[in-house]
């Protein structure tokens, strides 16, 4: 067994484990395999090891994997999500790779995605990331604003909001993560409960390797795993 497949293992391991000490089923949570710097040969194994999802932090860096691998790897189906920040000018490189987006935080943003999708004639499929850790310089939409930012993307007819995603502060002890993922899993409810979002599946983006099984503890739907899979990364792939 080669060391991704070991440490594919043990992620699902914590994840069954997690979900059943919260009254869960685990096939209720995603792992999103987070592929930032990771080479295509390394991607093609986890892919053969079951991962579906591909989580990418850059456009440019997923642009020139897109292009190489595609959506099928050795026969298996594959989506790719964008779990990095969006600037306004990637919009239109990023809409025909990414089957979702977890970083939607902004109205101007919103907007622009609205418009690249009409040009594209897409739908930009996305989650509004909520910025819990009270840094104003952090990411993501505030909470006090993020139902009224989900209210107004809303009314948008191209880009359609699935759900919420958050990053913890990295914590010593992962259970010191709890609260903010309390606070991301109430703001989604209350979207939710707005009729805000649109119909399907809702998506809870939140947990990375060193705090996943708190956030499924939680009500994580979607979790977000690079060094759990690959091990550390200590260069960039290649372009």
């Amino acid at each position: 067994m080669t060391e991704i497949a070991k440490r594919l293992r043990l992620v699902r391991n914590r994840v069954y484990e997690a979900a059943e000490r919260a009254g869960r089923e685990p096939e209720d949570i995603t792992i999103v395999a987070v592929t930032k710097n990771v080479d295509d040969m390394d991607i093609m194994e986890a892919v053969g090891e079951g991962v579906s999802i591909l989580g990418e932090n850059r456009v440019q860096e997923a642009r020139a994997k897109f292009e190489r691998l595609g959506n099928e790897i050795d026969g298996n189906k594959v989506s790719w999500h964008l779990v990095g920040h969006l600037q306004r000018n990637k919009v239109r490189h990023a809409l025909p790779i990414f089957e979702l987006i977890h970083s939607l935080d902004s109205w101007k943003l919103a907007q622009e995605m609205e418009k690249v999708a009409e040009r594209l004639d897409v739908t930009a499929e996305c989650l509004l990331e909520i910025n819990v850790t009270g840094k104003p310089a952090r990411i993501g939409i505030e909470p006090e604003n993020a139902l009224a930012l989900a209210g107004d993307i809303s009314a948008l007819s191209r880009v359609r909001l699935r759900g919420v995603m958050s990053i913890a502060p990295v914590v010593e002890d992962p259970s010191q993560a709890r609260p903010y993922f309390r606070t991301t899993r109430e703001i989604c409810e209350k979207i939710s409960d707005a009729g805000l979002f649109c119909p399907g599946k809702v998506h809870l983006s939140m947990g990375m390797t060193h705090d996943f099984e708190t956030a499924v503890e939680e009500g994580a739907t979607m979790i977000r795993i690079g060094t759990g899979i690959f091990g550390p990364r200590f260069r960039k792939a290649v372009l």
